[in-house]
């Protein structure tokens, strides 16, 4: 179906349902957005209904089928939208995409949202992860910002060392399902999740340049993490408050969360530094560059309210708020909105050299099959690095195939 077709005039009220996964969206956008909504379609209601991003991609092929069960408007992950996209879960956008930002939109995002020249997923934000650190703690080391992967890993090593009073210290926090930040090493060393050759796609972590990425990623897991090696990258500010961490790879939206006087440490703040990881060759490091996509349920009943909604997302009041937030807007014109402080400067520099992941058709079965987190916690406890990966390669294939 098409959105905001022939209609007999204005849509019954409904209440219409939005799932925003994670906290990447404060609570003030989300007031702002119900109360916009509200206003604007007298009678209807809005109920933002948070997802979180383990398991999404399962919940979402179960809802998006049901029409009695089905949100109304979705966001997605940009690497899990081409998934959704080439089997008709999401409603056809193509006509409203110019009066939804059109050129000016994140285009890398519009094409992971379209198939057979249509489109029907525009991008959200997006957000590139760069380094978070305590300034007083790298002050009491005697150590300085690094410039290289070396001196990076160097650096988290030390501050381990030098914090073991700390229980469950980490010099450089990476819980062991967090293959989404192990990517950056991976990448800087060569390495890849996947390869295609002549249209076929196949596993690429036993390769030596990926091997070479995952034997640091071990060292990190063993020598500078303290964080729990089943754990997942979820409410990273949590420890970072309570002091356990020296370093750790996050979007920009952590500042959100960091300075949020109900769950962060606002007072924490003045030793707050950041900086782009830097790779072996002392440029930013490829980190991956995170977002999500946003989409009308092709199945919702609410088709009218639901582009009522999704304009309204759209729209330049809603967009800068994602940058006033550390996120990049949906529309490049907005990026301005960053700002020119230390953590604008970092977003900006960590996007120079940012990746996807591979721009596989079926690459969202990946990540929902848990490969990838099923890899690293192996590695995490100390799993040989070669076999795993063939393993991993092996069950990435059959995925992709």
């Amino acid at each position: 179906p098409a959105a905001g077709g022939e209609s007999a005039g204005t849509p019954e009220p409904a209440d219409i349902r939005l799932w925003l996964n994670g906290p990447d969206t404060p609570q003030p956008m989300r007031d702002w957005l119900i109360a916009e909504f509200e206003e604007q379609n007298p009678g209807s209601t809005l109920t933002i209904e948070e997802q979180q991003w383990e398991g999404l991609v399962d919940r979402l092929t179960t809802s998006l089928g049901s029409e009695s069960e089905t949100p109304d408007v979705v966001e997605v992950g940009n690497t899990q939208a081409p998934t959704f996209t080439t089997v008709g879960a999401f409603t056809d956008i193509t006509d409203m995409l110019p009066d939804l930002g059109g050129d000016d939109l994140l285009q890398g995002f519009v094409e992971a949202g379209s198939a057979d020249g249509k489109t029907y997923a525009v991008p959200l934000y997006a957000g590139s992860s760069y380094i978070f650190y305590r300034k007083d703690l790298f002050a009491a080391s005697g150590l300085e910002v690094p410039t290289t992967m070396q001196e990076f890993v160097d650096t988290a090593v030390k501050l381990k060392q030098d914090n073991a009073s700390v229980p469950n210290f980490s010099g450089f926090w990476l819980p062991g399902q967090d293959w989404r930040d192990g990517a950056a090493f991976l990448w800087d060393a060569g390495g890849d999740f996947a390869a295609e050759d002549g249209g076929e796609w196949s596993g690429a972590l036993s390769t030596p340049e990926s091997q070479e990425g995952l034997a640091l990623v071990q060292r990190l897991f063993t020598e500078a993490s303290g964080a729990p090696k089943d754990g997942n990258e979820a409410d990273g500010h949590v420890p970072f408050c309570a002091g356990e961490v020296g370093m750790m790879l996050r979007p920009g939206w952590l500042r959100g969360s960091l300075e949020d006087p109900e769950i962060g440490c606002p007072d924490m703040m003045a030793n707050v530094g950041v900086f782009a990881l830097p790779g072996t060759d002392g440029e930013p490091a490829p980190v991956l560059l995170g977002g999500s996509n946003i989409a009308i349920s092709a199945t919702s009943q609410n088709q009218e309210l639901a582009a009522s909604l999704l304009e309204l997302i759209m729209s330049d009041e809603f967009q800068s708020q994602y940058a006033e937030n550390g996120l990049t807007p949906a529309k490049v014109s907005l990026a301005s909105g960053l700002g020119t402080d230390e953590f604008a400067a970092a977003t900006q520099e960590a996007v120079t050299n940012a990746k996807l992941t591979p721009a596989a058709a079926n690459w969202a079965t990946v990540e929902g099959s848990r490969i990838l987190e099923d890899l690293f916690v192996a590695i995490a406890n100390g799993g040989d690095v070669q076999q795993l990966a063939e393993e991993a390669d092996a069950a990435i294939a059959d995925q992709l195939g």
